[in-house]
């Protein structure tokens, strides 16, 4: 009798085990099990998604563990804020969106300098940083991305209806940035496609995963989640666009962010 019960004790380690590296996530998780530890580790490379970042007024750099970007902020989208700029000729379009209560704003873009030194290899932060106001991330196109406050920390209520047709507008020194979802770059990319970076190094995408639409349950306190994406096929923490506050990023960001200054 004894005998049996060490037989089936060491069959239900052997399960247990099993389950550990089997059971834990799918095959295309980046999340590995230390076989000492018994502990998870993620090792993630944004490297792959850098080449997506080729708009005419940014550039980046490799610099060791982190990767520099400088960005003149300005969109490669026309806008009813270049109105009264030196692009107006050029890139100046009258609003022609849906929201019948738009309200141009008495800012206009422009040109900016702005630099974001961000992790390579991005990790989940121990103590989880608040996002302030003003750039937070950077677009594909080198447009900022900004949290889900107005001026003062008050909600987007008012200050939505400046939001142009493509769901930017400029702050008080020019700035243009979004709030929400760039419409000029999930028409161009797909709803589901990668849209840029937070400072701390993880992928902002689309409204849409796997066919369906994300919602504020789909995702963390970060606004974020783990999983495979078309750029990370062994998976990656990465935060999701929804049309419900806060947006793009939720209670703080989920990694370390990098510096930025402008």
């Amino acid at each position: 009798m004894k005998l049996l019960q060490s037989i089936f004790k060491i069959q239900l380690l052997s399960l247990s085990l099993l389950c550990i590296q089997s059971c834990s996530g799918d095959e295309s998780s980046s999340v590995i099990i230390d076989e000492e530890e018994a502990t998870p580790i993620t090792n993630y490379d944004i490297s792959p998604i850098l080449s997506k970042f080729n708009s005419i007024g940014m550039s980046y750099e490799i610099n060791g563990n982190t990767v520099i970007f400088n960005t003149n902020d300005l969109p490669d989208h026309k806008s009813p804020y270049y109105l009264d700029t030196e692009w107006e000729n050029e890139l100046f379009e009258p609003y022609n969106g849906t929201n019948p209560q738009f309200n141009l704003n008495p800012n206009r873009i422009e040109e900016q300098n702005i630099t974001f030194t961000i992790p390579l290899f991005p990790k989940e932060a121990s103590n989880h940083r608040a996002t302030n106001l003003g750039p937070m991330g950077i677009a594909r196109n080198g447009v900022v991305f900004f949290n889900q406050y107005a001026a003062g920390n008050s909600p987007l209520t008012n200050e939505i209806n400046s939001f142009d047709q493509y769901l930017g507008h400029p702050a008080g020194m020019g700035n243009y940035h979004y709030h929400i979802e760039p419409a000029y770059l999930t028409e161009q990319f797909g709803d589901n496609a990668f849209l840029g970076l937070l400072a701390d190094g993880f992928p902002v995408y689309g409204p849409i995963e796997n066919g369906s639409e994300v919602t504020n349950n789909d995702l963390d306190d970060y606004h974020g989640h783990a999983g495979v994406t078309a750029d990370f096929p062994n998976g990656i923490y990465h935060y999701h666009i929804t049309t419900q506050d806060p947006y793009i990023n939720g209670n703080g960001y989920f990694g370390t962010p990098g510096n930025i200054s402008q």
